[in-house]
């Protein structure tokens, strides 16, 4: 993630997000450090949690990355959501060329006006 705010960095409309799937331990506070730890840009950058819950639903029904009986685990994948709310890409951090290519579909999904 940080490479790819490096790369997007001139971008006001960019906003990344990462979310907790360890709400119990990742506090707040225990978020703030990670996003110093990450260098993530104020404002552009967020580190979430909430209740289990509302992860877990995010994660099955809203993102599509859960299998709806699993246990929520930390995740390689990224999601690319377009100004409308809608998924346009997943990417899967291990696969070859999977962060040059949300770089680059989040450059093109940039230039599309709302």
């Amino acid at each position: 993630m940080h490479d790819v705010q490096k790369a997007l960095a001139g971008d006001s409309d960019l906003r990344l997000v990462s979310f907790t799937v360890d709400p119990a331990h990742d506090t707040p506070p225990v978020l703030t450090e990670y996003a110093k730890h990450f260098e993530a840009e104020p404002g552009k950058w967020f580190f979430l949690t909430g209740p289990l819950p509302e992860i877990n639903r995010l994660d099955q029904k809203v993102f599509l990355l859960g299998d709806g009986g699993s246990a929520l685990e930390h995740s390689t994948r990224f999601v690319l959501v377009d100004r409308n709310s809608r998924i346009r890409g997943y990417y899967a951090s291990f696969e070859p060329n999977a962060i040059s290519n949300l770089i680059a579909d989040a450059k093109t999904l940039l230039k599309e006006k709302s």
